[in-house]
């Protein structure tokens, strides 16, 4: 009886060491298959390809996340709508009412609102690979004589930037870090922060200061995100001399000026990101990259036109006369006559990257609007940065930003979008 009971308790003990080895080698299995970008994912140019470390082709299809860290006034939740207030006159007017740290305290509310992990899941889910990242330099300094913003340790404060990029990278999404306001402001465009202030290109001390403070925030981030294959490139300027009134000579020479020096600030501190930068609306307004020595970089193109030949025809001859790089369609809208059917054919034609303009917006009609893949639900309540109470902007800009709360799908993207991801 005693020996049967030994050989009981022998079968258990072997059955427990045979479960406990199943259930190691089960957790094993589910640490091996977590998700998440590797050095392997690393993205650099190989003649008109982007490629990763394996060797793959990877075509970008993207987002921006247009409306979160930088404002335009058809997309975002303020006004009064009729006064088309840039980014810089609805922050200086909360700083004026509120004081500098109440007005960041409602800046900041709505940047955690606006884009939460909820949004980069959806993304995700709906077959994109990438987003495209729109900032200005008020994100990183109070004002553009250099006061930075920092951290409760006293650093300079890259929060926002690194948690969309460790948030993307275990998602599997590309990031593209798209300087869409540079310190000095490089258009008279208003969504790069303010309309009318073209400074960066300035022949004088403060333009000369302007581009320092930029050098210094594109050292800052290159430093931070070198190693990191998450980030997909650094797109240095968004669609530079924009509504300056200028020809394509002295736009062209701007260009590449500019370029020039910011290529070889990131270049300093990292060898290894591709670097972006936008001809926006003409073929010429860059330079060939081999003339300029500039290796693993991409050119962009910005579409906003009305035809379909047009756009046909812009897209087919910039990647003829840029033989040398590839190509992206960092933002595009099919006005007129022009189908998003031709769009997307002839970009995958052509083997371009591209980028949606954008993925959310909360003006009217944006619910079902092809601006936007979300939109606001109609009633939204937009704050007036004249009369509204700090309170009531807080509330305005609180969670009912949150897509999952007050947004809508418009219906974009299976009208337009959806078969060719």
């Amino acid at each position: 009886m005693k020996t049967a009971k030994r050989a009981v308790a022998v079968l258990l003990c072997i059955a427990c060491l045979l479960s406990c080895t199943c259930f190691a080698g089960t957790a094993q299995t589910a640490e091996d298959t977590v998700t998440g970008f590797t050095q392997d994912d690393f993205l650099s140019t190989k003649g008109q390809k982007i490629v990763n470390r394996k060797g793959e082709e990877v075509v970008l299809k993207g987002v921006n996340l247009g409306a979160w860290m930088i404002w335009e006034d058809w997309l975002c939740p303020y006004g009064p709508y009729e006064e088309k207030l840039d980014h810089y006159t609805v922050l200086t007017e909360l700083e004026d009412r509120f004081g500098r740290d109440k007005a960041y305290e409602l800046f900041n509310t709505y940047m955690d609102n606006w884009i939460t992990e909820y949004d980069l899941d959806e993304i995700k889910s709906l077959g994109f690979n990438a987003v495209r990242v729109p900032f200005w330099y008020r994100n990183f300094y109070y004002d553009d004589k250099g006061t930075k913003i920092l951290d409760e340790n006293g650093e300079w404060d890259f929060s926002r930037l690194e948690w969309v990029v460790s948030e993307c990278a275990e998602r599997e999404l590309y990031v593209i870090l798209d300087m869409h306001g540079a310190v000095g402001y490089q258009s008279d465009a208003p969504h790069n922060g303010k309309g009318y202030s073209c400074g960066l290109y300035e022949d004088t001390e403060q333009g000369e200061r302007y581009r320092e403070l930029t050098d210094e925030l594109w050292t800052e981030i290159a430093t931070r995100f070198k190693d990191e294959p998450a980030v997909a490139m650094y797109d240095l300027l968004n669609e530079p001399m924009c509504d300056v009134e200028a020809g394509e000579i002295e736009r062209r020479i701007n260009n590449e000026f500019i370029y020039t020096r910011l290529y070889d600030t990131v270049r300093s501190v990292d060898e290894n990101h591709i670097i972006t930068m936008e001809a926006i609306w003409t073929a010429i307004a860059l330079p060939h990259a081999f003339m300029k020595g500039w290796e693993n970089v991409v050119y962009q193109v910005h579409f906003y036109n009305n035809s379909n030949f047009i756009f046909n025809v812009f897209a087919f001859f910039t990647k003829v006369i840029f033989f040398d790089v590839p190509m992206m369609m960092g933002e595009f809208f099919p006005h007129g006559d022009t189908t998003w059917e031709n769009c997307f054919n002839t970009m995958e034609s052509l083997n371009y990257s591209w980028f949606l303009w954008t993925y959310k917006a909360s003006s009217h009609g944006m619910w079902e609007s092809d601006w936007c893949l979300r939109g606001a639900k109609d009633g939204f309540a937009r704050v007036n940065i004249y009369t509204d109470t700090y309170e009531e902007i807080l509330l305005k800009w609180g969670e009912c930003l949150r897509t999952d709360v007050g947004f809508t799908d418009s219906g974009h993207y299976d009208r337009n979008v959806k078969a060719h991801l």
